[in-house]
């Protein structure tokens, strides 16, 4: 992404990106007060996007933020806003913030503001080769701790911290625990494993329940796959035959390795990610 071109979408204009602006004493960098979506454009066409804003909205709900737009309006905003960057294919970010009237914890008389930005971007993983997880030092936190449910910008602290180090050790991205010490998620996407042609996937008890992680189950379901959506501990990896990841971004992309375990990339991680590709670019 270039900061500098194009345009963002704030509260209801079109401003410059390079003229997009917040104040530092914005409530949400103090305190962590926003919510955001991640979504794709294929050919013009924004991959579940009333989907993507009913949660958005309910994120914002979540976090006692009451946005002046509706899913109506987000799903305008967003279809404008790539018109206005000539924009087909891209990566799409809502955000809803608390503005910078009131720094302190008790947050209703900060504005609640809304964003919306596209762009090109660059997708890095090896979807032929499979990529490699190391196990996280974090975990993810009780659903009575944090609001898990939301896709809420602070509860994505921990996996900026797992993946800057797993990339130092020399990792793609890490893979993390719940707080029971179940297997969760990577650190932006969900896992899927494949065990003698079954799929698996973790119970999204405490992390996200993925838009792409709901449509794979729906793909597998619709193509014949058994899926059991249960909790999965680390010590079933023996019995894996195949593992990847799914995310927007992403999409569906083989793991290859998680620490000193390696995986091939079989022929049902090849299915699903193919019914997705043809489904999303429909």
């Amino acid at each position: 992404m270039n900061s500098s071109e194009g345009f963002i979408w704030i509260n209801g204009e079109f401003v410059a990106s390079k003229e997009a602006k917040v104040h530092v004493l914005t409530h949400s960098l103090h305190y962590g007060s926003a919510v955001f979506e991640g979504e794709r454009s294929y050919n013009g066409k924004v991959f579940k996007m009333q989907e993507h804003h009913e949660r958005l909205l309910k994120s914002a709900e979540i976090l006692d933020l009451t946005p002046k737009y509706t899913v109506r309006e987000f799903n305008d905003a967003v279809l404008a806003t790539l018109a206005k960057n000539n924009l087909t294919n891209a990566y799409i970010r809502p955000l809803i913030w608390r503005g910078s009237e009131n720094l302190e914890v008790f947050s209703r008389n900060s504005s609640v503001n809304a964003m919306i930005a596209v762009w090109n971007r660059p997708f890095h993983f090896d979807k032929e080769k499979g990529i490699s997880l190391c196990w996280a030092d974090w975990a993810r936190p009780d659903p009575r701790t944090a609001p898990t449910a939301a896709k809420a910008s602070g509860l994505y602290m921990i996996g900026v911290i797992c993946k800057n180090k797993a990339r130092d050790k020399g990792f793609d991205d890490a893979v993390l625990k719940d707080y029971r010490g179940y297997m969760a998620e990577s650190t932006g996407s969900n896992i899927f494993f494949v065990i003698q042609d079954e799929v698996h996937t973790p119970a999204p008890h405490a992390f996200l329940n993925g838009i792409t992680r709901q449509t794979i189950i729906e793909i597998a379901k619709q193509k014949g796959y058994k899926v059991y959506v249960r909790n999965m501990a680390p010590e079933e990896l023996e019995n894996v035959d195949e593992v990847f990841i799914t995310g927007t971004a992403a999409e569906v992309v083989p793991v290859g390795r998680i620490e000193n375990q390696t995986f091939k990339l079989g022929e049902i991680t090849k299915d699903l990610r193919e019914a997705y590709l043809k489904l999303v670019n429909q």
